[in-house]
């Protein structure tokens, strides 16, 4: 049986975040971040080829009230392009607290202050936390 596993962006304008699920669909793991440059797209397919992804979960950082922000219609945007890219089933959902969450995990678990401001880290953690939200939901 092959495995199928879920995979979570956290889109930004020069990096995105990539979080992947276990073989099972139970955790989230933070996985890598890509530069948001012209071979994001190439990168991001061998991803979804490698780990078999049958599903896409993108944060979409909505303003305090809920309502779209400046950045929630880019990633909206975003989102379009990939759908004629990508014949994969994609959710949006409100990642309003991902990165603080992302953030704080960084600083409980990075012993190296040098380590903890390495961005890519916490854009791939957010993913991850973009991820559990998700994961919670279809549980």
């Amino acid at each position: 049986m092959e495995e199928k596993r879920i995979l979570a962006i956290d889109y930004g304008a020069k990096r995105i975040g990539i979080a992947i699920t276990d073989p099972l669909n139970i955790f989230a793991y933070p996985l890598t971040t890509l530069q948001n440059d012209k071979n994001f797209l190439e990168n991001l397919l061998k991803i979804l080829k490698e780990y078999n992804v049958v599903k896409i979960i993108v944060g979409v950082p909505l303003k305090e009230s809920g309502e779209n922000s400046s950045t929630s219609l880019i990633v909206e945007k975003f989102v379009d392009e990939l759908k004629k890219r990508i014949d994969l089933p994609i959710v949006l959902i409100d990642e309003r607290y991902s990165s603080e969450i992302a953030k704080q995990r960084i600083i409980e678990t990075v012993v190296s202050k040098k380590k903890r401001r390495d961005k890519s880290l916490i854009d791939k953690n957010a993913a991850a936390v973009i991820l559990e939200d998700y994961l919670k939901t279809i549980s």
